[in-house]
């Protein structure tokens, strides 16, 4: 290994649905973090992890710093991306092209409290219009906060992604590499199922159930050469069960059949997979239930 190689945790921070968790895929490329139209979707701190030549980034996936935090869920979730800021050798402030909320300020305000390095990275500039207006955006971000670099990128349609990675590898600090090559995560094959699942509901429900519910591994097993695993989702209503389950079954069987698909290929096997859903009270603000789902 040379001497100048380059290794350390840059950690993907802003506000919710500015694109952190596609952006996170893009840079490893591979799906890691689950990906919805819905704000605050990434609840845990989640490790990626890219190789480079004379690199090697652990980017950290946050889940969105926001204000309006009065469950337990959302202040463990807050905890969990300040920690995460805190602990970086560097921070990627990811903003959204041609908009700036006070989420964003109250971003910038714990970056600036870190003391941490950072750069910045402007999403979604596909989307941006009119596009005039990008190069007076970039020049105003530059007068916020003295940033090491802003990059403009597309995690979306993966544009200039590399040229991202390559710009984060030159501040990371000179130390071998943390991870084994071909590691692409710190999380386990249980976590993975469950937040593929996850993801799944959140799409297939829309708007009916919003924050209060989560999936957990029961099970996991090998059988007849496929892998066997059951679920249990969590409500927090009684409601919302059947809402979830739907009519004869068929909302939860098309949520199975979704998520065994994804996962059968991006675990590259054959899953079997059952679903339960179960009620447990206010889970969202029940500290020891929290725990239990590693959110605390």
């Amino acid at each position: 290994m040379t001497q100048d190689f380059r290794s350390g945790f840059a950690a993907l921070v802003g506000r919710p649905n500015v694109g952190k968790s596609t952006l996170l895929n893009a840079l490893v490329g591979e799906k890691l973090s689950i990906v919805t139209p819905r704000p605050q979707t990434t609840r845990h701190r989640i490790v990626g992890i890219a190789n480079l030549p004379a690199a090697q980034i652990a980017f950290v996936d946050t889940p969105g710093l926001h204000n309006h935090a009065g469950r337990a869920l959302n202040r463990a979730m807050n905890r969990t991306a300040a920690t995460a800021l805190e602990d970086a050798d560097l921070v990627v402030l990811v903003v959204e092209a041609l908009k700036w909320t006070a989420d964003d300020d109250l971003v910038l305000a714990r970056i600036v409290k870190s003391s941490r390095p950072a750069i910045v990275a402007v999403n979604k500039v596909d989307q941006a219009r009119p596009r005039d207006r990008l190069l007076p955006y970039i020049a105003d971000l530059a007068k916020r906060h003295e940033f090491l670099a802003i990059v403009p990128v597309s995690a979306l349609k993966s544009h200039n992604i590399e040229d991202l990675k390559q710009t984060i590898a030159r501040e990371l600090p000179q130390a071998p590499a943390m991870f084994l090559d071909g590691e692409r995560t710190d999380r386990s094959i249980e976590f993975r199922i469950a937040e593929q699942i996850r993801e799944k509901l959140i799409l297939e429900l829309n708007q009916e159930v919003p924050y209060g519910i989560a999936v957990e591994v029961e099970r996991m097993a090998e059988e007849d050469g496929q892998l066997a695993v059951d679920a249990a989702i969590w409500v927090d209503r009684e409601g919302q069960k059947p809402i979830v389950i739907g009519a004869k079954g068929e909302r939860l069987k098309r949520v199975g059949t979704s998520a065994r698909l994804a996962l059968n290929e991006t675990l590259g096997r054959r899953l079997h997979l059952t679903l339960w859903v179960k009620v447990r009270e206010n889970w969202a603000d029940n500290a020891r239930a929290l725990r239990q789902l590693g959110l605390e």
